[in-house]
Parts: C-alpha cells; sequence; structure tokens
C-alpha cells in the first residue's frame, strides 16, 4: 500500500463520517437555537429545557436517516475491504 492510497482511505473515512454525522448533528444544531431563542424571547432560563428538545430530534434524525446513514457506511466499509482483498492478492 503506497501512502497516496492511505492518504485516500482516510479521507473517505472522514468525509463518510461527515456525512453520516451531519443531517443528526445538523438538526440538534437547529433545535437547540430555536429553542434558544424561545428562551432568550420568554426569559426562561432553565437548562433541562435545551436537552430534552435536542435529544428527541437528534433520535428522531437517527430514526429518520437510520437506513440511509446504514447504506452509506456499508458501502465505504464494502469498497475499503474489496480494496484490501485486492491488495492481499497483490494487485492495486
Amino acid at each position: 500500500m503506497t501512502d497516496g492510497m492511505a492518504i485516500d482511505l482516510a479521507r473517505g473515512a472522514i468525509t463518510v463520517g461527515i456525512l453520516v454525522g451531519a443531517p443528526v448533528l445538523g438538526l440538534g444544531l437547529l433545535v437547540g437555537l430555536v429553542v434558544s431563542l424561545l428562551q432568550a424571547t420568554t426569559q426562561v432560563n432553565e437548562q433541562t429545557l435545551t436537552f430534552v428538545p435536542k435529544i428527541l430530534a437528534m433520535l428522531a434524525a437517527v430514526a429518520l436517516f437510520g437506513p440511509w446513514m446504514l447504506h452509506e457506511l456499508t458501502d465505504y466499509a464494502a469498497g475499503t475491504l474489496a480494496l484490501l482483498s485486492r491488495l492481499g492478492e497483490g494487485g492495486p
């Protein structure tokens, strides 16, 4: 395995990780922003009020995007394992 192949594998892993995590983190960020604006408007500063909606939104995002996330991860893993098996046989 060359240095370039190792860098490509690492770049692909980082890309897939960001791509898979983005919907859940983005929705959590959006709900957190909305709850913070609501708290600032109503001047209710309850700490637990921010966590419960974010957790529920992130669980909903995992339920909604879960099949797509699993598909992306399995595609990347299958591609990586296929590449490693080809390297084990002596081919590029």
